[in-house]
């Protein structure tokens, strides 16, 4: 994963130059996140390469941060610029330099380069971070669970029709959309393959006469996904911060319905997600949700019992969150029984292991790191043609603008 640029902030956190510091816990290290006087972003180690003071207590002052345990100040390099304990012809601090990491904003995100190369690869081609400002909206959701255990729910396109949507009927919605077929036919069939970037499935069911409803979706390497939409510009990240919590950031071309627009944010489903708590200052107090495991998710038992809600939990963020953290922050995979409609879950796990025994075994660098164009896709949902080849009838839709 340190070879990919990695999503690791909300531009929101750090909203001014020498704002707060944030604490930012990312692929397991202990980071401390910062905005200088030039707003420059940078991501530095947590504690002080002098005596280990956390630099989260730091003085983020004049284009750098200073630890207040003996001043030694550090810009956004991780350079140390300023020891005011040491003579003042020592050239002591030339020759400290903190770990930092490089830190660029794209779709309101703060990403990094955590690599061992000097010159970063190029940022990955997504669509949305071609968006202008205006044009893009942004989230964020704290998952406590692993990655991988979070990522594959957005490759399950059949729990969509349960979780979700249990409570529809055919009758509840309108003829002839894509919903109504969903709900008639909640058991599609599957195919997928590999691709440049990672891997791509195509969910297909019966549709009217002479035509069939699909919806394709992507994995993209190292932790994204696209999932099936109707041309709809976004991109979905479960970024590691540690084996055991992930943070969802959501990239997307901003909704026209405001009561979706996630204001560069927490990510928000449901006009009641406004009343989500604060962040904290821990390593895993960001973007919290309110409904949690601590509260069973504000699970309403009368409303699960008269099927107005299929799950009696409100929103599918907290759905989502019941049903993987509640799986344990690592599931036991020994015990799953997969099915057909688990063809895309299978193709990630196999295209992740080989990628990760190809860079562990013969330095064979991860898919799409130095080929950023091959990222430029998109996923779609649409009626074909029984006879069509969904490869090739989409292959227009699947292209970015």
């Amino acid at each position: 994963m340190r070879e990919y640029w990695i999503p690791a902030m909300l531009s929101s956190e750090l909203p001014l130059p020498d704002s707060d510091p944030v604490r930012v816990m990312l692929l397991g290290e202990r980071l401390i996140g910062f905005r200088d006087s030039s707003g420059n972003v940078s991501l530095i180690q947590n504690l002080c390469p002098h005596r280990g003071a956390s630099l989260f207590f730091a003085r983020n002052e004049k284009e750098g941060i200073r630890c207040v345990y003996h001043g030694w100040k550090f810009d956004h390099t991780g350079q140390c610029v300023d020891m005011p304990n040491e003579p003042p012809d020592s050239n002591f601090k030339a020759r400290i330099k903190a770990v930092s990491y490089p830190c660029v904003e794209r779709a309101g995100v703060v990403w990094t380069y955590m690599g061992p190369r000097e010159e970063p690869p190029p940022l990955p081609d997504f669509e949305v971070l071609g968006l202008e400002d205006g044009e893009w909206d942004c989230g964020a959701v704290m998952r406590e669970c692993n990655w991988l255990q979070a990522l594959e729910g957005d490759l399950d396109t059949s729990h969509v029709n349960f979780l979700h949507s249990g409570s529809d009927t055919p009758e509840d919605l309108e003829f002839g959309s894509e919903r109504y077929y969903m709900t008639l036919h909640k058991d599609p069939k599957y195919v997928s393959l590999d691709t440049d970037f990672g891997a791509m499935y195509g969910a297909y069911r019966p549709a009217d006469e002479g035509r069939t409803y699909w919806r394709i979706a992507q994995f993209l390497f190292p932790f994204h996904a696209h999932i099936p939409a109707d041309r709809h510009v976004h991109t979905r990240s479960w970024v590691p911060m540690d084996d055991n919590h992930t943070m969802f950031f959501l990239m997307q071309k901003k909704p026209q319905d405001a009561r979706r627009q996630n204001t560069g944010k927490r990510f928000i489903m449901t006009p009641e997600s406004r009343l989500e708590p604060e962040n904290g200052t821990g390593w895993f107090d960001r973007f919290r949700l309110l409904a949690n495991a601590d509260n069973d998710y504000l699970i309403d038992r009368d409303e699960q019992r008269s099927n107005w809600s299929f799950t009696g939990i409100a929103g599918t963020i907290a759905q989502d969150q019941a049903v993987t953290e509640a799986m344990d922050p690592i599931l036991d995979r020994t015990i799953e029984h997969l099915g057909t409609s688990d063809a895309m879950v299978i193709r990630t796990r196999h295209r992740i292991i080989d990628a990760v025994r190809a860079f562990a075994d013969h330095k064979v660098e991860p898919p799409g790191v130095d080929d950023p164009e091959v990222f430029r896709t998109r996923s779609c949902s649409v009626f074909l043609p029984n006879d069509a080849d969904w490869l090739e009838a989409t292959k227009e839709l699947r292209l970015q603008a």
